[in-house]
Protein backbone atom coordinates (compact mmCIF):
# COMPACT_ATOMS: atom_id res chain seq x y z
CA UNK A 1 0.00 0.00 0.00
CA UNK A 2 0.99 3.37 -1.23
CA UNK A 3 1.59 6.25 1.90
CA UNK A 4 1.28 9.84 0.68
CA UNK A 5 2.86 10.68 4.16
CA UNK A 6 6.52 10.88 5.21
CA UNK A 7 7.96 12.08 8.36
CA UNK A 8 11.90 12.96 8.68
CA UNK A 9 12.79 12.61 12.48
CA UNK A 10 15.80 12.56 14.41
CA UNK A 11 16.64 11.15 17.74
CA UNK A 12 15.56 13.10 20.69
CA UNK A 13 13.38 14.95 18.80
CA UNK A 14 10.02 16.10 21.19
CA UNK A 15 8.70 17.53 18.74
CA UNK A 16 9.04 14.60 15.87
CA UNK A 17 7.48 12.60 18.64
CA UNK A 18 4.23 14.85 18.83
CA UNK A 19 4.38 14.65 14.88
CA UNK A 20 3.93 10.68 14.34
CA UNK A 21 1.97 10.27 17.93
CA UNK A 22 -0.98 13.16 15.81
CA UNK A 23 -0.52 10.87 12.79
CA UNK A 24 -1.12 7.93 14.41
CA UNK A 25 -4.36 9.75 16.36
CA UNK A 26 -5.94 10.64 13.07
CA UNK A 27 -5.05 6.96 11.35
CA UNK A 28 -2.87 7.85 9.23
CA UNK A 29 -0.32 5.89 8.15
CA UNK A 30 3.08 6.98 7.35
CA UNK A 31 6.88 6.24 6.24
CA UNK A 32 9.15 7.27 9.12
CA UNK A 33 13.18 8.34 8.12
CA UNK A 34 14.88 8.64 10.83
CA UNK A 35 17.82 10.97 9.71
CA UNK A 36 19.91 10.40 12.65
CA UNK A 37 20.57 6.58 11.74
CA UNK A 38 19.84 6.46 7.90
CA UNK A 39 22.43 9.06 6.40
CA UNK A 40 20.51 8.26 2.92
CA UNK A 41 17.39 10.13 4.88
CA UNK A 42 19.93 12.93 5.99
CA UNK A 43 21.03 13.70 2.58
CA UNK A 44 17.50 13.81 1.16
CA UNK A 45 16.61 16.55 4.15
CA UNK A 46 19.68 18.66 3.07
CA UNK A 47 18.59 18.46 -0.63
CA UNK A 48 15.43 20.06 0.28
CA UNK A 49 16.86 22.63 1.81
CA UNK A 50 15.86 21.32 5.51
CA UNK A 51 18.42 21.44 8.09
CA UNK A 52 15.21 20.54 11.24
CA UNK A 53 13.11 17.82 11.79
CA UNK A 54 10.62 17.01 11.85
CA UNK A 55 9.75 17.87 8.56
CA UNK A 56 6.48 16.14 7.29
CA UNK A 57 5.85 15.30 3.53
CA UNK A 58 1.46 15.09 2.53
CA UNK A 59 1.17 14.84 -0.84
CA UNK A 60 2.87 18.45 -2.36
CA UNK A 61 3.15 19.96 1.28
CA UNK A 62 6.16 20.63 3.30
CA UNK A 63 5.46 21.09 6.54
CA UNK A 64 8.52 22.17 9.04
CA UNK A 65 7.82 21.21 13.21
CA UNK A 66 4.80 20.30 13.98
CA UNK A 67 1.78 22.26 13.02
CA UNK A 68 -1.83 20.28 13.63
CA UNK A 69 -3.40 23.07 11.50
CA UNK A 70 -1.34 22.02 8.46
CA UNK A 71 -1.24 18.73 8.59
CA UNK A 72 -4.70 18.78 9.05
CA UNK A 73 -5.04 20.94 5.82
CA UNK A 74 -2.62 18.82 3.69
CA UNK A 75 -4.43 15.89 4.67
CA UNK A 76 -7.76 16.98 3.78
CA UNK A 77 -6.27 17.67 0.12
CA UNK A 78 -4.74 13.99 -0.13
CA UNK A 79 -9.17 12.72 -0.16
Amino acid sequence: MKTDIIVYTSNLCSTCQMTKEYLKLKNQSFIEKNVSTDIKAREELIEMGIDTTPLTLIGRDKIVGFNSSKIDNAIDQLL
